[in-house]
C-alpha cells in the first residue's frame, strides 16, 4: 500500500477505558463551526483533502462519486442536514474532528479485532458484517482492513466501516486511525492526531497512545 499509494499520511492512536458517559457537544459544536465556516465558500468536493480521495479511489478503480470516503460522506451529510445523528460520545467526537480535518477518521473495538489489523488487498475470501447483519466478502484487490482471523474490519479502504468492530455503549478499547492523500497530509494528520489525542485526555482522563505511520515505520504497537 505504501509503495502504491507514497503521498499516503497515516497516524494512529490507541485509547483504553473508555465509557458512554462523556459530555463532548461542546467540542463538537466548536469543530462543528470549523466545518461550517469552510463548507460556506465552498462544498465539500473541492477541498484539497476530498479531491485527493476521489483520485485515490480512481485508481483503485472505483467509481469516487458512488464510493465516497467517509470523510467526504460525513461532509455531505453535515451539509444537507445541518448537524449530524449521535451515536457514542467518542464517535461523535471522531466524526466532529473529521468534518472539520476533512479527513477520514476510523474507531475500531479492538476486543473484537483478531491478532493484527492490516490495511492490504483482499484475496475475496475475507469475511464483512454489515451495520444490518449481513456477510458480504471484499471484491479481489480490494483495500480493506483485515484482521487475524480474515475478517475484513473496513471496505474501500476508507469507504465504510464493518458492524463487528462499530463502537458500542460496552466498548472499552479503541483504536482510532486516521489517513490522507493530499499535498499537506503529513503537517494536517500530525495537527489531527495532537487535536484528538487532547480531546480524548480531556473527555476520558487517559492519555492516548499515539503513531504516525509511513513506509519507513508502518506498524503500530499498542
Amino acid at each position: 500500500m505504501w509503495q502504491a499509494f507514497p503521498e499516503l499520511r497515516a497516524g494512529a492512536l490507541y485509547l483504553d477505558a473508555i465509557h458512554a458517559d462523556a459530555d463532548v457537544e461542546t467540542a463538537i459544536a466548536a469543530f462543528s463551526t470549523i466545518a461550517e465556516a469552510r463548507l460556506s465558500l465552498a462544498q465539500e468536493g473541492e477541498f484539497p483533502e476530498i479531491q485527493a480521495w476521489r483520485r485515490g479511489f480512481s485508481r483503485m478503480g472505483l467509481k469516487p462519486t458512488q464510493y465516497r470516503s467517509a470523510s467526504e460522506a460525513l461532509l455531505r451529510r453535515f451539509r444537507q442536514e445541518h448537524g449530524l445523528p449521535r451515536l457514542h460520545p467518542l464517535v461523535d467526537l471522531c466524526n466532529a474532528i473529521s468534518l472539520a480535518f476533512a479527513i477520514p477518521i476510523a474507531a475500531f473495538d479492538t476486543e473484537q479485532i483478531t491478532g493484527d489489523l492490516e490495511v492490504r488487498r483482499a484475496g475475496g475470501h475475507e469475511t464483512y458484517l454489515t451495520f444490518g447483519g449481513e456477510i458480504e466478502h471484499p471484491e479481489v484487490n480490494e483495500v480493506i482492513f483485515a484482521d487475524g482471523a480474515e475478517r475484513a474490519h473496513a471496505r474501500r479502504w476508507t469507504n465504510r466501516q464493518s458492524g463487528l468492530s462499530a463502537v458500542r455503549q460496552q466498548t472499552r478499547s479503541v483504536l482510532i486511525v486516521a489517513e490522507a492523500l493530499h499535498a499537506t497530509a503529513g503537517e494536517d494528520i500530525g495537527r489531527l492526531v495532537a487535536t484528538l489525542s487532547e480531546a480524548l485526555a480531556h473527555h476520558w482522563a487517559v492519555q492516548p497512545k499515539t503513531a504516525m505511520l509511513s513506509l519507513a515505520s508502518p506498524r503500530f504497537e499498542f
